[in-house]
Parts: C-alpha cells; sequence; structure tokens
C-alpha cells in the first residue's frame, strides 16, 4: 500500500479493508512506520516506536477498528509492559505493569498500537514542549504550537501518521491541540469513559479520555467502542439508546445554540478566531437552528483558584509516586521551573483548601447545568488565539509561580477548563483556518450525557463546512515522493 493511498481513509476506512482481504493488519503497520520515518523527523510527535509489535502483530480481537495503526498518549492511559514517562525525566524510563481499563478497551476494539506520543511534562502545558523530548510542531507551520497536552497526538494525526490516536483532557487536553492542528476532538462526559483500575476518575473528574480523529464517524465509534463503566467504577452514568456512530447519521433536531466569543478571564480574543466563530453561528441559522448570542455566568476567579487547587494537587501526587518509583529526586535536575512550582504548590495545600475547591466545583456545575435548559449547544472558540510560535509557553523559564502559571496556560485555554468542572461533553471542530494558513477550532459543549447531540451537529457540519481535503504542508499528503 502507498502512503498517499493509506493516508486516503480513515480508521474506519482503514478496518474495512482489512475485513475485506484488501490490505493485511501487518501492511498498515508497516507503512504507518513509513509514514513516521518520511514525516515525524520534521514534527518529533512519536517519541516511541515499538518495533516488536511492527515485527510481530499476532492475532487482532475482531472489533471495530481491526488492523488500524493506533498511537497513545504518554500520559495517564498506560499499556502493559511499555513505558509511561508523563514527559518528565523525573518518570524516564518508567515502565507500568498493566493495562488501564482504556487500554483494554482499545485492544478489544482491534487497534494495532505501534508507539507513543509527545506530551508536555505531567501533561500540564498548552503547548507540547518538554525537556525530556523537546518541543512537537504543528504539521501546518512547524514554528507553531500544535496545542497541549496531546500535542504529539495530534501533531500525528494531522500529518497522516495515524488516522486516530488516543487523547486525555483535564482542562483543554484534547480539544486544544484538536483545534490548533485541524482536528476533530471530543471530551465525554464525566464517567462516560472508564480510566481505571489505577484511579476512579482523573483529577479528581476534571480530566477524561478518548481520542483525536479526522472524521466526525471515527469519534463516534471510537466512543462506541470504550464507553461504559467498568468494574468498581465510582458511578454509572446513562448510556446511549444506540451506538454513536449509527445515531451521526440523523440530522439533528432544530436546535437551540448560543453563542459567545467572550472569556471569562476577560483575556483577549484574537479578531480572527472571533470572527470566525461568528461565521459559523451565522452557518448554523441557515442550517435551521435558532442562535443567539448568550453565555453562562460564573465566578471566573473562584473557579480558577479550585482549579488550580485541584491540578497542584494531583501532580504533587503524582510526582511523590514517581520519586518513589524511580528513586529520584524531586528538584529541577528533575523537573521543569512550572512543574516544581505546581508540586510545591500542591504540597502547601491542606485538606480542607482541597475540600474548599470541591466546593467550588459544585457550585460553578449548578451555576451552569441550569444554561442548558435553555439552550440545547454552546458554542465558542476553543482557544483566544491563532497558534503562536514554540516556545511561546515555556514551562521551564525561571521565576514561574503555579499562580502565575495557571494564569499563563488558561489565558491562551479560555473557553475549555470550564467544561472539565462541570463534567459536560466538548467538541472541538476544525470549521476555519485563518488567514495565514492556521486551523481555528470550534467548540461546542451539551448538557451532561448528550455526546449524541454534539456527534449529530458535528455531523451535519461536517457536511456543510467539509475540513477532510485541506492538507498540512508537513504531512503524508504533501510529502509523498
Amino acid at each position: 500500500m502507498k502512503l498517499s493511498e493509506y493516508a486516503e481513509y480513515d480508521g474506519l476506512g482503514l478496518a474495512e479493508l482489512v475485513r475485506k482481504g484488501q490490505v493485511s493488519p501487518g501492511e498498515l503497520a508497516q507503512t504507518a512506520k513509513q509514514a513516521i520515518d518520511l514525516v515525524n523527523p520534521h514534527l518529533n510527535a512519536v517519541v516511541e516506536v515499538f518495533d516488536d509489535v511492527l515485527n510481530d502483530i499476532g492475532d487482532l480481537p475482531g472489533g471495530a477498528f481491526r488492523g488500524v495503526p493506533f498511537l497513545i498518549k504518554d500520559a495517564v492511559l498506560h499499556a502493559e509492559g511499555r513505558k509511561c514517562e508523563m514527559g518528565s525525566r523525573l518518570g524516564k524510563g518508567l515502565v507500568l505493569p498493566h493495562d488501564s481499563d482504556l487500554m483494554a478497551r482499545f485492544r478489544a476494539a482491534g487497534l494495532n498500537t505501534i508507539g507513543r506520543t509527545s506530551v508536555p511534562e505531567m501533561a500540564f502545558n498548552v503547548a507540547t514542549e518538554s525537556l525530556l523530548h523537546g518541543p512537537c510542531r504543528n504539521p501546518w507551520n512547524s514554528g507553531m504550537i500544535t496545542g497541549g497536552s496531546s500535542g504529539g497526538a495530534a501533531s500525528a494525526v494531522a500529518a497522516g501518521i495515524v488516522p486516530i490516536a488516543h487523547a486525555n483532557d483535564g482542562g483543554g487536553s484534547t480539544r486544544i491541540p484538536a483545534s490548533c492542528c485541524g482536528l476533530v476532538g471530543l471530551k465525554p462526559s464525566r464517567g462516560r469513559v472508564p480510566i481505571g483500575p489505577d484511579a476512579g476518575d482523573g483529577l479528581n473528574g476534571l480530566g477524561i479520555e478518548l481520542a483525536v480523529t479526522r472524521t466526525v464517524r471515527d469519534t463516534a465509534a471510537i466512543l462506541d467502542a470504550v464507553e461504559g463503566p467498568a468494574s468498581g467504577d465510582p458511578y454509572v452514568i446513562p448510556r446511549p439508546d444506540k451506538p454513536y456512530l449509527d445515531l451521526t447519521g440523523r440530522a439533528p433536531q432544530k436546535l437551540r445554540i448560543a453563542f459567545s466569543t467572550v472569556a471569562d478571564s476577560g483575556a483577549d480574543v484574537d479578531p480572527e478566531v472571533s470572527a470566525s466563530v461568528k461565521k459559523t453561528a451565522v452557518t448554523l441559522a441557515s442550517l435551521g437552528h435558532d442562535v443567539e448570542e448568550a453565555k453562562p455566568k460564573i465566578d471566573h476567579d473562584s473557579f480558577l483558584d479550585a482549579t488550580m487547587k485541584i491540578w497542584c494537587a494531583n501532580i504533587a501526587n503524582w510526582i511523590d509516586q514517581l520519586a518513589m518509583v524511580t528513586g529520584r529526586p524531586v528538584s529541577l535536575e528533575t523537573l521543569e521551573t512550572a512543574t516544581l512550582a505546581c508540586y510545591e504548590k500542591g504540597k502547601s495545600l491542606s485538606a480542607t483548601d482541597l475540600l474548599g475547591a470541591f466546593d467550588v466545583m459544585n457550585v460553578v456545575t449548578r451555576s451552569v447545568a441550569p444554561f442548558y435548559e435553555t439552550y440545547d449547544i454552546l458554542l465558542t472558540p476553543v482557544v483566544a488565539l491563532v497558534p503562536p510560535p514554540v516556545g511561546t509557553y515555556d514551562a521551564n523559564k525561571p521565576g514561574w509561580t503555579a499562580e502565575g502559571w495557571v494564569d499563563n496556560i488558561f489565558n491562551f485555554a479560555a473557553f475549555t477548563s470550564l467544561y472539565n468542572m462541570t463534567g459536560q461533553p466538548a467538541i472541538s471542530l476544525p470549521l476555519h483556518w485563518s488567514s495565514s494558513g492556521l486551523p481555528i477550532g470550534h467548540q461546542f459543549v451539551a448538557q451532561y450525557g448528550r455526546e449524541d447531540l454534539l456527534l449529530q451537529l458535528a455531523r451535519q457540519l461536517e457536511g456543510e463546512v467539509p475540513w477532510a481535503a485541506r492538507y498540512p504542508s508537513c504531512s503524508v499528503w504533501k510529502m509523498e515522493k
């Protein structure tokens, strides 16, 4: 199979070729390796290739994605016998002894995991740059950031290395790189996708996992493959009546859609970003939806303070665990400046500080939920700016405090983290490009548990404003000879 042929298919398309016997999983794996060899030297998206899998795939399960090459993010999710370094010198070389629940479901879906993708340290940055592996670069312009923290995954999918890659999201980490790299990135509802057995919920409820893709149908199908509680999960949410992939075949009903380009933080939003969202609002109205400008109201200062405390407490816990397992010191020898500052902040928090943050989480969630009784969907930007240059969000710059770092990264990610706190599903769609040729993703948010509405609307917009034929300059499509 030629690289150009391989890259024309999404994940379900490749799986269909395998089912029909037109290509073997081994041939797909070798083609994906060719793609890595071609574009990864320019992007630094893939930090490890599992050569043993390339040479001996074994008998893959007969799931929806049987034989499709796949990459896992180097954070949170882990695979038996594979490294999970959290993008940090502190965790360098760490190998996990068992699959997480989600990894087991990815395997059951038939995905063939061929490597790991780059992340920022502790997955706490809006750019994917680390001292351990260096910066990951954007296929649309290699001088610009990919977003974070799933930037390696997004860069790899946007460049055509694989059609789908694992991602997770504790403050926008799926949606931000999807926006920066021109992909579909869904953050499901809290509790929709299992992350055990090592934790009940990620980041005390802020974090959830899935993937980045190039097509809405791949997103729907991968959600079908992994959704639902695992044994011992702390709660069970209502499951869909029909597969999400089937539901995307229907046009959505007439929806009540609000839109806003105003950040709760007061952060400046690039005029190109604002204008593009307003264009999408016009498109939605032309499709028959009721559209008006509105947004929920929150106490942003208390929300951001609670977000910082939850993140810093979890980072402190992760770092203590990594230090215990690796025997390495917690210092600037093993951690970047911003990470060490967040660690120290986390260690300084009391139990009542963290419980206070959970109280704020409850207040914010109950403040936002009634908005979605009036509106079905909220449309916003994903990030406030067109992707800036690599190095803009340097976590190792001297002098960072936890508060300063959080303000810095969430001024860029000005629209995403609220929905990590409320637990609602949100999706980034690549609906516009800037005058400089960089993607501008738009975020759509629905009521808790309503991934069906998001995916139906996403599919409608995919048909109205198609993005699949847009290819970045540093990609299989443009670089194959």
